[in-house]
């Protein structure tokens, strides 16, 4: 866990400062969607992700999501590194609606400015694939309940980050149980 937490922390903190690769053209107006949270909650999968610092080496990736008793949503992400049997990193933090399926998410609360958009771009009507990006294009995924998806439904996850900006072909593939 200290390693995702520090990458994590380093890339919240320095994000400013590094420069770290844009994979969004920001000319491009974001269009997210409204998310009811109730049926948000619960563990999705990491299907795909443009590259990351914080994740580097992830792989078997979930999130988790639920109501705190502050209202806010407690967020648990898990990865395992280099492989699905390697060791198990994990970090909880929060995140707060600042609008209709728009989140800012922390993983140190007591840094004011260590805050990252969670901007939910894509969602079926099942809820069981969710797009996820944010407006400077430095991070995104293709998010879902199950732990792989059809050709049909990440085609369609792809042309969802497309219409908000993003060059896809810069996606990595998350390898999944």
């Amino acid at each position: 866990m200290k390693s995702f937490f520090f990458a994590l922390l380093s890339a919240l903190s320095f994000g400013t400062i590094t420069e770290a690769a844009t994979y969004r053209d920001r000319s491009v107006s974001m269009r997210v969607v409204p998310v009811d949270l109730e049926r948000y909650f619960g563990k999705w999968y990491e299907i795909a992700r443009f590259p990351n610092f914080f994740e580097r080496d992830c792989v078997g990736v979930t999130a988790e999501y639920s109501r705190r008793d502050d209202g806010k949503v407690r967020v648990v992400n898990t990865c395992r590194k280099n492989t699905l049997d390697g060791l198990v990193d994990r970090i909880e933090g929060q995140a707060s609606v600042v609008a209709p399926g728009k989140l800012s998410v922390t993983f140190v609360p007591w840094l004011p400015f260590a805050k990252g958009d969670y901007w939910v771009l894509y969602l079926d009507a099942g809820y069981t694939v969710a797009v996820v990006g944010e407006p400077k294009g430095k991070t995104g995924w293709i998010l879902a309940r199950d732990a792989a998806i059809g050709a049909a439904q990440l085609t369609e996850a792809k042309a969802a980050l497309e219409k908000n900006g993003y060059d896809t072909s810069k996606l990595l593939m998350v390898l999944q149980k």
